[in-house]
């Protein structure tokens, strides 16, 4: 394909390896403390805003703590995820680098706070974005609805169908498709069994990432 006008990241699972680690949270301290008996599978809730997380679990499931505990929960484990154990993925500096001379727009668009996304940035030193784009920062549902994509494209000046979306997740993947943008599904050890049916195309790591975005 050619270069796109703009290519639009998810953070959790491309940018950086975090799903491994929330995982890891979810199974182990997360379900076993806010909910009953019966467990959701992680693809449930991956790419959902934590907030909605437990809205969903809410009804979904027998949650036995309050939303605010839930939140400090996730906001306690986040500080360690982002702040010293996640890897940012091989290349992505020399990639975004390059759709940046192509005078491609560069954006985050993420489910996690706005505070998640800038302390992975300020990590990594990555950037300059033209957009970065939490759910919060929306008065919309998030993933998988369309709204946060079709957002981030009228903030970079183009119209979806010119935009380029990576994502990881069978919600992220879902709400690119359903915003008409070209989604590349991002596949990793960490998400193997992941659905990305509604991707245009799945590659296979950051090597095949770069060869679909800029060859």
């Amino acid at each position: 394909m050619d270069t796109p006008r703009a290519v639009l990241f998810d953070m959790d699972g491309v940018i950086v390896n975090s799903e491994d680690y929330w995982h890891v949270f979810e199974e182990e301290t997360l379900f076993p403390e806010t909910l009953a008996d019966e467990r959701p599978d992680n693809d449930e809730i991956t790419g959902m805003n934590y907030r909605e997380i437990y809205d969903y679990l809410d009804s979904n499931y027998e949650t036995t703590v309050s939303k605010a505990e839930f939140i400090d929960l996730y906001n306690e484990t986040s500080k360690k995820i982002y702040g010293e154990q996640v890897e940012l993925m091989d290349g992505f500096d020399r990639l975004t680098g390059t759709l940046r001379d192509r005078g491609t727009k560069l954006a985050v668009v993420s489910s996690a706070p706005k505070s998640w996304i800038q302390t992975t940035i300020d990590r990594f030193e990555l950037g300059p974005f033209d957009l970065v784009l939490s759910a919060e920062d929306i008065d919309a549902p998030g993933k998988p609805e369309p709204h946060i994509y079709e957002h981030a494209a009228g903030e970079v000046d183009a119209v979806p169908e010119d935009c380029t979306v990576v994502e990881d997740s069978e919600n992220g993947a879902t709400a690119a498709a359903r915003a008409d943008t070209y989604v590349v599904g991002y596949r990793t050890e960490a998400n193997a069994e992941t659905d990305l049916s509604m991707a245009n195309v799945v590659v296979e790591g950051p090597q095949e990432l770069r060869a679909e975005l800029l060859d």
